[in-house]
């Protein structure tokens, strides 16, 4: 039995030092000490997290691969970016996104807890 997706990124975001999962407008978010580093939305059929991204790196991703990362609405102003989830989903790409996010978004305590090694799926 396979495992999907909000499976998978929910492994890598609790794995995150007080992270943790808050149901809002009807999907899975992620959080730590309220604030929100990433989440997890269906789309065209599937699945899309959503990740906070340092300033300039939006467009870069978008503009190199816009068939796997998207401005997400809302947010998208606020600096985040969408990725598609899908069978060909690169987990440990994802992981590394949701590191920066919650390194971005967390107290700078909790942020330095967090190195390269942390959130494997």
């Amino acid at each position: 039995m396979s495992r999907q997706p909000i499976d998978c990124l929910r492994s890598i975001c609790l794995a995150l030092p007080d992270a943790t999962e808050k149901e809002a407008w009807g999907r899975p978010t992620f959080r730590v000490r309220e604030k929100m580093f990433a989440l997890e939305r269906a789309a065209d059929g599937g699945s899309v997290a959503w990740c906070k991204v340092p300033a300039g790196i939006q467009g870069v991703l978008v503009g190199a691969e816009p068939g796997r990362f998207f401005v997400p609405p809302y947010l998208g102003v606020k600096g985040w970016v969408g990725i598609r989830l899908d069978r060909r989903t690169d987990w440990e790409e994802v992981a590394a996104m949701v590191r920066r996010s919650y390194r971005l978004i967390a107290p700078r305590r909790l942020a330095r807890l967090v190195g390269e090694e942390a959130a494997r799926p």
